[in-house]
This record gives structure tokens, sequence and C-alpha cells, in this order.
């Protein structure tokens, strides 16, 4: 882990601590409902106050994405996004924007097709800084999780309820950048977090790692924001992002000019609430 030089995701964390607040780590489906969109809206969540920056790599078959996410991912594939795609995505945001840190979330699958060593260096190249691919264990750091940190890529794992005190271990072997907490067992989007569980699990995995703890799963307006970021190094809105997507579409599921104006009215809020997270503890 020493070795690993310092990223954007580690400056950003870094300088939320120093600032007594956890960082806002707001995650949508690239290309979703179309590439120009999806950018314009990725534009807008660092300029409303995100912090970290995930966006997910759709992919045709979802296991553990809720039916908002998994909604996002087919509007995406139908508006013709594809991996190559996204990666580009990523490089035009970088031509305006050189510190939010961007992490791409999704499964093995896209990556493997693609060739795993070049899609590091591609993503390395684009200006991603770290991954969170859901379907890889850590018995499988050799496929993509050991390039990607040579690369210089943080690999971000997800811990759950059911992750115990003998795998955690396992699970932190390998992981940089955060440690991404999942408060809820099930599929993203599904109910709200517990703040007391909550804060019982950072603590326990915090035994385990130096590193940021970021909670995500179930985290829908700034009131549940401000309650897990009392704990937490990070909230993780995903699903919460993606319903007021969705609810700006026309008909036909394109986008308005009302998508990104209420996107960017969510995350503002959600800020309020992160950044008002420790003032609450106080």
């Amino acid at each position: 882990r020493d070795a690993m030089t310092e990223t954007r995701i580690s400056r950003r964390f870094a300088e939320c601590a120093a600032a007594g607040r956890p960082a806002l780590v707001t995650f949508v489906m690239a290309g979703d409902p179309d590439l120009e969109t999806s950018l314009a809206v990725a534009r807008a969540l660092a300029a409303s106050g995100a912090d970290v920056i995930e966006l997910g790599m759709p992919f045709s078959d979802p296991m553990a994405d809720g039916p908002a996410i998994q909604a996002a991912g087919q509007r995406a594939l139908k508006g013709g996004q594809t991996l190559a795609r996204t990666l580009d995505l990523v490089r035009r945001f970088r031509e305006t924007d050189a510190t939010t840190p961007i992490v791409l979330m999704g499964y093995y699958n896209p990556i493997y097709v693609h060739g795993s060593e070049r899609f590091v260096a591609e993503a390395k190249a684009a200006g991603v800084d770290g991954l969170i691919i859901v379907d890889l264990p850590p018995e499988a750091d050799d496929e993509l999780c050991l390039p990607a940190l040579s690369a210089g890529l943080n690999f971000i794992r997800l811990a759950t309820p059911t992750t115990d005190d003998k795998r955690l271990p396992t699970v932190l072997a390998n992981t940089s950048g955060f440690v991404y907490y999942v408060s809820i067992t099930g599929i993203t989007g599904a109910a709200v977090p517990n703040a007391t569980r909550v804060a019982e699990a950072v603590t326990r995995i915090k035994r385990h790692t130096a590193l940021p703890v970021a909670v995500g799963f179930g985290v829908r307006d700034a009131a549940t924001a401000r309650e897990i970021g009392r704990d937490a190094d990070g909230v993780v809105v995903g699903s919460a992002i993606i319903a007021v997507i969705a609810a700006s579409l026309d008909a036909d599921g394109r986008a308005t000019a009302k998508t990104v104006p209420a996107v960017a009215a969510l995350v503002a809020d959600l800020a309020s609430g992160v950044h008002a997270a420790r003032l609450a503890a106080e």
C-alpha cells in the first residue's frame, strides 16, 4: 500500500478530512441517457458539490444493481454507450476538470472483452483515478487489481454487513483509495441504512485499515447524508441521482432541459447535508 503514490482520490479525502467533513461521492451511469447529457451531468455533479464521481460502466447483466440503476444502464446501452465511449467521456471531462476524482464502477465482463491491460492503460491515460469492479473477488487480484495498482489506479473494494472480521483482511489486502461499505444487504436503492449499525460497521472496518470508509446504498436526501456522514469518511449517493435523471426525461427516454438542473439541485442539497454532518455531531 505504501508504494501507492498519492492519487486524486487520496488527496480529496484528505482535503475533506482537513475541512472536518465527509466526502460526497456521487454515482451516475455513463451515457445515461446519452453521451453529451452524461458529460453535462458529470460536470454539474462537480460544480454542485460532489467530491468524487463514480461513473457506472453499463453492462447487460448487472446482477448487483437495483431497478433504477439497471434501467439507467439499459438507457445508456440503447443510447450507444460502450466502454470506449465511457473512457472518452472521462477524457472530455478532464479537459475542464483536473482535480475531481473519477472512479469507474461496474462488472469485469466488458473489461475482459476489451483486454485488461489495454483497459488499465487507457483508463489511466483518460484520467481515471480508481476502479470498483463488483464481481471480482480478492482471489482474482492478478486479473485486474494488481495491474491497476501498478499503473497507479486505486482499486476500491466493497465491504458488506456480511464481511466478517475473518474475511476483512483478505478484502482489504490490495484495496486503496477508500473502502466502500455497502450498508444494506441486497441490491442498490432498496432501503434506508440504519445510522447506528453503520457507525458500528465503520468502527469495525477501521480496526483493519487506515483507509477512508465511504458508506453507500440507501442515501436519498440531505438528512440521511448528514446522519451517515457523522461516522463515515464519505457518503455515496447513486440511486437517488439516477431517479432524478429518469424523472426528467421525456416520454421517449430522452434528456430534456430539466435533466441537468435537476441533478445539480439534488447534489447541492446532498452537499449541504454532508457539509453539516460533523457540525451536527459537535
